[in-house]
């Protein structure tokens, strides 16, 4: 619509008009300021920041996988699957004739011109038991009675430990949904259990899963070094949030409705370890008498400070920090007198570094980051136990992760609960090389313990 011509106006019409449309001119005139200020700025990905990797563009500049610029893998050496060391079973073939004559030959010295496996897997179907409790009337007393059912066998549910373990196995460690659940359960094992059957049976790991927590807590908070992280997660459809702590001898997992500071300080219960490993988000402060934050962190945002054009202080800083963690990764062969003396030249080059004149105005800002952190980028030169990087909680978080975005979180809090459960029994009972369908198994059976 065309607005109206300036002489059909009042001088008060006219004054409003020229007000918005200088105020339009303001807005605009500072969003140009914005637009020209990001110019030149380099994209945020997984290098130089905390985006993850799916979010990088891997359609330009070459992306994963290894290839070489012409677009062909690397040529690799040649392998082949080794001989089992105790088959089940032999199978010697001796030749009849000759493939080449057809002379007969098996009346001859042969000996062995070929050896491989062949392996398949036998029919897999349930296995069917039917209990029938005998009993009747006492004649001392004269009430009734009946034979105690089998060990493991009680009347209930009529699935078994095995089937509720490898249930509980391919939902929570591979990601499958209840219904594909019921349908491989059909398909490849011939059971048929509906989706109701599957959710009770993890339901009843409750009580166990409750046990087993409380056990993995109280291993956690003996420990000295604790490394912490935390991502989100979703239960009936809102947003929650899934934390991890873990030392050398347990993992737990919490998922929380909230990321405050508070989840992490219920969980130590006023336990302080003396180190505590984490990024720098402000929940995760102070919770240790020290705190080691995450190089690999601090490394993505010196990266993206030179990728903005600092050639001067960054770089120095990146190459500083590389070493130390090289530094860090030796300290299995070096004496307790040179892991000091290193530790004091970290301390004392980072401080020279902090001295630089810097002019870039990246530069500016990743120097105030590092005066915040100041005294917590190298506690792990002085006690070998603690890690460089927070990698170890990323590595245990991220099954979850693929979890979520596999099937979208949980429906229920109760099955958010489980899986946090069986994250932590898993997760601890693979530090002592035990695998999650055998950690599951035990308990399941009410046989599980911590190493």
């Amino acid at each position: 619509m065309a607005p109206p011509p300036l002489h059909v106006l009042t001088e008060a019409e006219k004054n409003d008009l020229l007000l918005a449309q200088h105020e339009m001119i303001e807005r605009m005139a500072a969003r140009i300021s914005e637009l020209e200020a990001l110019v030149g700025k380099p994209r945020k990905t997984s290098k130089n920041s905390h985006i993850p990797p799916s979010k990088d563009d891997f359609g330009k500049g070459g992306g994963r996988g290894g290839k070489s610029k012409g677009g062909k893998r690397p040529s690799r050496e040649g392998r082949h699957r080794p001989l089992a060391e105790a088959p089940d079973k032999t199978e010697r073939v001796m030749a009849g004739t000759c493939c080449h004559c057809g002379t007969d030959v098996s009346g001859q010295t042969q000996r062995c011109r070929h050896r491989y496996d062949h392996i398949d897997l036998p029919e897999i179907r349930p296995v069917v038991t039917r209990v029938e409790l005998f009993g009747g009337r006492c004649r001392g007393c004269g009430k009734r009675y009946r034979a105690e059912a089998p060990a493991g066998m009680a009347p209930g549910t009529p699935f078994g430990p095995g089937i509720r373990s490898l249930l509980a196995y391919l939902h929570h460690s591979h990601h499958v949904g209840f219904e594909r659940l019921a349908r491989i359960a059909h398909e490849l094992f011939g059971l048929v259990i509906s989706e109701g059957a599957i959710a009770n049976a993890f339901r009843r790991m409750g009580t166990g899963m409750m046990t087993a927590t409380k056990a993995i807590t109280d291993k956690l908070l003996t420990a000295r070094v604790i490394a912490s992280d935390e991502t989100t997660t979703r239960t009936n459809g809102i947003t929650h949030w899934q934390w991890v702590f873990l030392s050398d001898k347990a993992v737990l997992h919490k998922i929380s409705k909230r990321r405050a500071r508070q989840v992490a300080e219920d969980v130590l219960a006023g336990h302080q370890p003396d180190v505590w490993v984490s990024d720098r988000y402000a929940g995760q402060q102070e919770l240790g008498r020290e705190h080691q934050v995450c190089l690999a962190h601090v490394l993505r945002d010196v990266q993206y400070a030179i990728d903005c054009g600092d050639r001067a202080f960054a770089p120095k800083v990146r190459d500083h920090l590389r070493w130390a963690i090289r530094i860090g990764k030796r300290r299995s062969s070096l004496k307790d007198s040179t892991l000091a003396t290193y530790a004091a030249k970290a301390d004392n080059v980072l401080t020279r570094l902090m001295q630089m004149p810097i002019a870039h105005p990246a530069g500016k800002v990743l120097l105030k980051q590092i005066k915040a952190w100041r005294g917590k980028f190298f506690v792990f030169l002085t006690n070998r136990k603690v890690p460089a990087t927070n990698n170890i909680s990323e590595r245990e978080i991220r099954p979850s992760v693929v979890f979520r975005k596999v099937t979208n979180g949980f429906r229920s809090d109760w099955g958010a609960q489980i899986h946090a459960g069986y994250r932590s029994v898993t997760g601890t009972a693979r530090l002592s090389g035990q695998s999650a369908l055998s950690a599951i198994r035990d308990l399941v059976d009410g046989k599980f313990a911590i190493a």
